[in-house]
């Protein structure tokens, strides 16, 4: 859950867009560039310039580290293909599960007699020895290893050689990242619940603190009968607390071990996925193969959770965006929690509760992009299925940040 926690602290973006010239001083400068004919130019190059650049061209390229699938290929990927498919860019936010899938894999290797104690010692050892390089920013993320798995895997077959060979027997990374991807979904489940009970600690402070206040309730938007503020509040927490209920029913259906599966029909090895699913913490192994590696419908259901808090966060964020506004004027948000206008110094914004309104629409974008991804499918595995992590991880971040500022609004602002 550290991994989570630390991908989703607020930082800044490592984009920044490339400047880009003015349409008007792009035009003064072609007005103003003296027009050459061909004759009139200088040659840029000299011969021997012109040679040397050919040869260079014409040079036979580096070879390529031979990818850890390319045992019957004969050449290797183009650098578009290999910028094309590469995921390490962002799975590598898996890399703290991917080393624990491992750890529990060698070990089952071991019992069974696949490899030796000796060897799966010095594999957990290498293991921890890569987890420690990545979480002290020195371990080197290549593109050419293609994901987190491969990274990994390649890297401690550098460090330790031999043994490190062995780790991938009995597994294909179809049952790997699945393995990666649930053991993930399981801690950022654990953490938005946490940030739910939060929120709802936060609006119970709120009702305690203003009892017996009494305010208009609302059908249609206009005025229907009083209320007390508690009520109100109330039904808010009566929501998050169907919203944590569904997370959790939804971390139990997808807690089960892929591990086993391999790329689809499982292995003629004498493995143990009930030692792997119980030493990860899972209530047991899948209980098909090709189920184990192609369906995504537990990813689904987390995103469909996640959309049905966003959406109860965008109607608090509305209500507390009109009840702060001059035609309400039920509520003042502390500077805290505020910002204002460059050009009207009278303003206060609300702005925080207006962005989570806003943002509510990339979560549930991020659900609608996963079901349309796993529309029309066939079984088993599909190389789509890489594109289920960017939208997941980008629904828990967002639901997070909701959640968060959703709580440190209630506690600052106060009612009139």
């Amino acid at each position: 859950m550290d991994s989570i926690i630390a991908h989703y602290s607020l930082t800044p973006s490592p984009y920044s867009p490339p400047s880009l010239p003015t349409l008007s001083s792009s035009i003064t400068t072609n007005l103003s560039a003296p027009t050459l004919s061909f004759a009139h130019r200088k040659p840029t190059m000299s011969r021997r310039d012109v040679i040397a650049s050919a040869s260079q061209t014409l040079a036979t390229p580096e070879p390529k580290e031979n990818k850890l699938w390319g045992g019957r290929f004969e050449e290797s990927v183009t650098d578009a293909v290999e910028r094309f498919t590469e995921s390490i860019s962002f799975d590598k936010l898996l890399y703290k599960h991917d080393i624990m899938g491992s750890r529990a894999h060698a070990s089952m290797l071991a019992k069974q007699g696949l490899i030796s104690n000796s060897d799966r010692d010095i594999i957990i050892e290498g293991l921890n020895k890569i987890e420690k390089l990545i979480e002290d920013g020195k371990f080197e993320w290549r593109t050419d290893r293609e994901d987190v798995h491969m990274n990994i895997e390649a890297a401690l077959i550098d460090m330790i050689g031999e043994p490190g060979k062995k780790l991938h027997t009995a597994r294909s990374r179809n049952d790997q990242v699945l393995t990666d991807f649930r053991l993930w979904c399981r801690d950022a489940i654990d953490l938005i619940v946490q940030r739910v009970k939060y929120l709802q600690v936060a609006l119970l402070k709120l009702a305690i603190k203003n009892e017996a206040l009494i305010v208009p309730g609302y059908t249609h938007l206009q005025r229907a009968q009083p209320v007390l503020l508690q009520h109100l509040l109330l039904a808010f927490v009566e929501q998050l607390e169907r919203d944590a209920g569904r997370l959790l029913d939804c971390r139990a259906r997808l807690n089960f071990c892929p591990l086993g599966a391999c790329a689809l029909a499982g292995t003629g090895l004498p493995i143990d996925r009930f030692m792997t699913a119980d030493e990860l913490g899972f209530t047991g192994p899948l209980s098909n193969s090709i189920d184990a590696v192609s369906d995504r419908d537990f990813i689904l259901e987390f995103l469909s959770a996640n959309s049905i808090i966003a959406i109860h966060l965008s109607r608090l964020g509305e209500e507390w965006v009109l009840w702060a506004s001059e035609e309400f004027g039920f509520i003042t948000p502390s500077d805290a929690v505020s910002t204002g206008s460059s050009i009207m110094p009278q303003k206060k914004n609300p702005d925080p509760m207006e962005l989570v309104r806003g943002k509510s629409a990339r979560v549930v974008g991020d659900l609608v992009t996963l079901l349309t991804l796993c529309k029309g499918l066939p079984l088993a595995y599909n190389r789509d299925l890489q594109e289920d992590k960017e939208p997941s991880f980008d629904s828990v971040k967002t639901i997070l940040g909701m959640l968060e500022v959703s709580a440190e609004f209630h506690a600052e602002h106060y009612f009139q």
